[in-house]
């Protein structure tokens, strides 16, 4: 009895050896199958898979990028507008109908705090390149209006019919920084002949130019 639990016992382990090799070879050959088809793949096939993911990185970075500003932002002041723009504009339906025929600041009003205004306007309405203020001077507030010496249509709005001299920013509302520009818009366009004014009446001392004589001295 003894020899035969032996012989058993060897059988039973050869048995479990045989089993275990299967299975470990049948692993081997699922890794090596999957290894070939994976090397068998078409490079288009690699490709596109690339692709994909790259498309996917980049539609992440995109998503968590900062949003753009909207293009027409009524309170952007970096686009330059030419001044040949701006005499088309003031003869433009447009133009008409927003200001009719009255001067582009007659209808402005300032906000201030208290009953009395202050005796100076703000310094600029335009601060990096955009409207820092809600109640921007006439010409900052229409990007289309352009302070230039050959813009004559829009620079006889800010003269004196009476006097021919430039409208106080008190009167106007513009702002100090726009105010300057006018003032030198009005300047060259003088300078150019452009716009017309009167010459100012000079008073001479004629008695440098024809000293008394003695005689007439010595009498009185």
């Amino acid at each position: 009895m003894s020899v035969l639990r032996l012989i058993g016992g060897e059988i039973i382990s050869i048995y479990r050896q045989s089993l275990l090799a299967i299975g470990a070879g049948q692993t081997r050959g699922v890794a090596s199958t999957a290894f070939l088809r994976h090397a068998a793949k078409p490079e288009n096939e690699a490709s596109e898979d690339s692709a994909a993911g790259e498309e996917q990185e980049q539609g992440e970075a995109d998503a968590n990028a900062a949003p753009k500003q909207p293009v027409d932002d009524p309170k952007d002041r970096t686009r330059v507008i030419p001044v040949e723009t701006s005499i088309r504009y003031l003869a433009s339906e447009a133009y008409r109908q927003t200001y009719q025929d009255d001067p582009v600041w007659k209808q402005y009003r300032r906000n201030h705090k208290g009953p009395y205004p202050p005796k100076l306007t703000r310094k600029t309405c335009i601060r990096k390149g955009r409207i820092s203020t809600g109640n921007p001077c006439p010409i900052c507030r229409d990007e289309y209006l352009v302070l230039d010496h050959n813009n004559i249509n829009l620079l006889k709005q800010f003269i004196s019919p009476q006097t021919g001299e430039v409208l106080s920013y008190r009167v106007t509302g513009l702002c100090q920084k726009k105010h300057t520009q006018l003032l030198v818009a009005v300047e060259r366009a003088m300078d150019r002949g452009m716009l017309t004014f009167d010459v100012p009446f000079r008073e001479y001392d004629y008695s440098e130019y024809y000293p008394a004589k003695e005689g007439k001295s010595s009498s009185k």
